[in-house]
């Protein structure tokens, strides 16, 4: 085998060049420095930049900041309007923007829980999304909110009750988007404060015009003070009901007339409804029930049949019960959130030493999965060997990675890709 070299500026990472300028053109990266302001000017790099350079990571198959001292300074030099950081600048620009951590003692255990609320970097996170049509005011938007465990090693992580130290952030997100994130230490399980965290959530999005119309969570949010919080700021709710005696007692007592045999998808179930007043209260709410047949056969002490039951806390009162289990039950794709979050924008690499920081960091990188969202959808408009549900890597393998440089023709700059793939068509 024979080989040669070349002193041509090429990169391997020519699709960046177009990304970047979606980046700008669409007045993202005005928008960033608007909101945080300028950062001090002996560093050079402003806030723009530390998102453009996140961006550049991830959009060329990096997960870490120290890719860019090791593998991506040379190729990213030759993208054109980049200017390329390195990795301790980078960090040190996410870290500036991390906010204090509030510290909350629970009123019967005593245990100290911390949590880091960080407000600015919120509403930035809506306000981009605003800014490129992915929210907009006045529509009724789903929402959905669930925290995830996340596995870590970090100074200030403490043990969660998945046995392994970490956080354990709140994630409220639309159609698949993150529109708020909060950040908890491990040991603050969903239940603890929740209502005060989703009602910070909600004073984010209606300060930004953006209208909840339906809510979904899982038995975290089955609190009676959580449940009045989101009554209060939608106009429709489906909250996963945690099982106790009296509710399966309650269910028990339903007769077979009461059940009516649906199938959603693959699956086959029966469903039922009754009213329910839960947490000791007097206010009630429909309670659709789902039952599936057990494989050992065996019943339970309180509704005496061998079921596994479920059941999901509502007020709408117009949806069937079908209808309701069936919403209900998309919210398994909006957990597909925290998939992408970790594998494709480095959550499970958490890159800092601390809650806030590492909050910081969530959000930031959360506005480049849905900056990746907008792209995606908007170049496989024009390109028909795109698709909308590509995840990022797939991205790099069909776009990013093309050869390319900067030629200047006719006092132009022109960007000469070495494929005969047609990218012209993102210009037409």
């Amino acid at each position: 085998m024979h080989t040669t070299k070349s002193s041509e500026k090429i990169t391997p990472f020519g699709g960046l060049n177009f990304c970047l300028e979606s980046y700008r053109d669409s007045g993202l990266a005005e928008l960033v420095d608007n909101h945080l302001g300028p950062r001090v000017q002996t560093r050079g790099f402003s806030y723009s930049d530390i998102l453009a350079n996140q961006l550049t990571i991830f959009f060329a198959g990096g997960d870490c900041a120290e890719d860019i001292n090791e593998h991506l300074r040379g190729p990213a030099s030759n993208i054109k309007g980049l200017s390329v950081c390195s990795a301790d600048t980078l960090l040190r620009g996410v870290k500036e923007l991390a906010s204090d951590s509030q510290k909350l003692n629970h009123p019967t255990s005593g245990v100290e829980h911390t949590f880091n609320i960080n407000t600015p970097l919120n509403d930035l996170m809506i306000k981009a999304l605003r800014l490129t049509g992915q929210l907009s005011e006045g529509t009724g938007y789903d929402l959905d909110y669930d925290n995830q465990v996340i596995a870590t090693e970090k100074w200030d992580a403490v043990r969660t009750y998945k046995k392994c130290h970490g956080y354990q952030p709140g994630i409220a997100s639309i159609d698949s988007m993150p529109v708020y994130i909060e950040g908890r230490n491990g040991n603050s399980q969903a239940t603890f404060a929740q209502a005060d965290t989703l009602q910070r959530m909600f004073d984010r999005l209606g300060d930004n015009q953006i209208r909840i119309k339906r809510f979904r969570a899982d038995s975290g949010s089955y609190i009676k003070k959580a449940v009045e919080v989101v009554e209060a700021n939608t106009d429709y709710f489906y909250i996963r009901a945690r099982r106790s005696a009296d509710m399966l007692e309650q269910i028990g007592e339903l007769g077979e007339h009461d059940w009516k045999a649906v199938r959603l998808e693959s699956q086959r179930m029966d469903v039922a409804e009754l009213s329910w007043t839960p947490f000791g209260g007097t206010r009630s709410y429909r309670l659709i029930v789902s039952r599936i047949k057990r494989k050992d056969n065996q019943g339970d002490l309180f509704s005496k049949s061998a079921y596994t039951y479920r059941g999901i806390l509502t007020n709408d009162d117009k949806r069937s019960p079908k209808q309701i289990v069936a919403f209900y039950n998309k919210r398994g794709s909006s957990e597909r959130v925290f998939d992408v979050m970790n594998n494709d924008f480095s959550w499970s690499k958490l890159p800092c030493s601390f809650l806030c920081e590492n909050t910081a960091f969530m959000i930031l990188t959360a506005m480049c999965a849905n900056f990746y969202r907008y792209i995606i959808t908007l170049y496989s408009k024009s390109i028909p060997w795109l698709k909308p549900s590509f995840r990022l890597k797939k991205f790099i393998f069909r776009f990013i990675t093309v050869p390319a440089k900067w030629v200047n023709s006719s006092r132009k700059d022109i960007l000469k890709l070495y494929t005969s793939k047609d990218y012209h068509l993102l210009k037409e």
